[in-house]
């Protein structure tokens, strides 16, 4: 049974995501304090959701500029004060988080929002991180895939014996709250330039997204391709019909003057972008977008041509000290103008019925593992790849070449 409101299910999903940085807003000085961006984006989610975006997305960060520390406390709130958006991160810190950890918690964000949420997971890209959780940055690939093995195997498996190289040992453990109708939660594996977390979620048969929004097409084709290749490789449908998803940023007003002369300043003084390249050049190469809607709708519509029919498109916009007043105007444009116009291009570009229009909704999940159970197969869970016989830790993570009997490096 279905337990909340979806609007998703029948339509490719569109939505936003926060890296959740603290910049001073270049045009008036003012910098807002960590409790201020917080509320903020409680805020910008509740709008999001009011507007009819399909989901709201946080990152995870443990270092200023950025207050984005603890995601499932923030969507265990928004689960509570909000009807319809599917509330997911951007990304999950697999690498320093300690698996049963994210197990438990969110297993619990499931039960509370009702299978309303997915979470991505991603290695993060900020060095200083990794010894702070007592973890080696040159063990982000292994770290990545043995944390998720685990995972998964907390979440399918009432009883959990295992060892690996990085935690100590467990004995008879029960991650508790057990998922939601017996399903975990939907998994995407976000990443930027690695292949290896590409390759991670086509043997699993879970999501990829690509947060290109710091890299040319070019760059975002070759690691969709790749990821499909490997998807249908694994044996679990065709390439086109593997879930995907990507990022973009964008700043809209309703004509493109006014648009590039309102951003400038913000691109120029922005960490994340100022002093580099101009903004001009910067648009030219990666998605960002600075002007009307119909720009935005005529860049973002040709990318299904550039990777094929994808199910989820994630926009930044509340970065680089924008106000909170600006942050919900762009809101608006997005859902009211150019978010329908999306979903018509995208969707007229579906290949085939079999192509899945969205990603799978938690009641989606729980008639597929009661369909497999019903035909007799006990691999409801997925803890084992079904084609070798042997689970994800016991391939060599340190290679994608094929191991003897063994899957490709995980």
């Amino acid at each position: 049974m279905d337990h909340f409101s979806i609007r998703e299910l029948s339509t490719v999903q569109f939505g936003i995501f926060s890296v959740s940085d603290v910049t001073t807003d270049p045009t008036t000085g003012r910098t807002p304090d960590d409790t201020e961006r917080v509320r903020s984006m409680l805020t910008i989610a509740r709008h999001a959701d009011e507007a009819g975006l399909d989901v709201f997305a946080t990152g995870e960060h443990h270092n200023p500029p950025f207050v984005a520390s603890s995601p499932t406390t923030m969507l265990g709130y928004l689960a509570g004060v909000t009807k319809n958006i599917i509330l997911s991160t951007a990304t999950t810190l697999i690498t320093t988080n300690d698996p049963v950890r994210l197990a438990e918690e969110y297993a619990m964000l499931q039960v509370i929002s009702e299978g309303r949420m997915d979470l991505m997971t991603g290695r993060g890209n900020t060095g200083p991180v990794y010894p702070w959780f007592g973890k080696d940055i040159r063990q982000g690939i292994p770290l990545a895939i043995e944390n998720y093995a685990l995972l998964r195997r907390l979440w399918t498996e009432d009883v959990v014996d295992w060892e690996g190289k990085f935690r100590t040992p467990l004995q008879g453990f029960t991650s508790t709250p057990r998922p939601l109708d017996g399903v975990p939660p939907f998994v995407w594996h976000g990443s930027i330039r690695s292949p290896e977390i590409a390759e991670q979620a086509a043997y699993y048969g879970d999501g990829f997204l690509h947060n290109n929004i710091f890299w040319p097409m070019h760059h975002t084709q070759q690691m969709i391709a790749f990821f499909r290749q490997r998807f249908e490789h694994y044996g679990h449908g065709r390439a086109d019909q593997a879930i995907v998803g990507l990022g973009g940023q964008v700043f809209v007003r309703k004509n493109s003057q006014d648009a590039v002369a309102e951003f400038r300043p913000y691109f120029d003084e922005a960490p994340v972008y100022g002093h580099g390249p101009s903004m001009e050049d910067f648009t030219r190469e990666t998605p960002l977008t600075v002007g009307s809607p119909q720009q935005v709708i005529d860049r973002y519509g040709a990318f299904v041509e550039e990777v094929g029919y994808y199910q989820r498109q994630m926009f930044l916009i509340d970065h680089a000290g924008l106000p909170l007043k600006t942050v919900l105007e762009q809101i608006d444009l997005l859902a009211g103008e150019i978010v329908p116009e999306l979903r018509r291009i995208v969707e007229a570009k579906r290949p085939a019925d079999d192509v899945p229009l969205n990603p799978p909704t938690h009641a989606e999940r729980v008639a597929a593992a009661q369909e497999v159970g019903a035909a007799g197969d006990t691999h409801v869970g997925g803890t084992e790849d079904r084609w070798t016989g042997l689970r994800a830790e016991e391939g060599d993570p340190a290679t994608l070449e094929p191991t003897a009997g063994r899957p490709f490096g995980l």
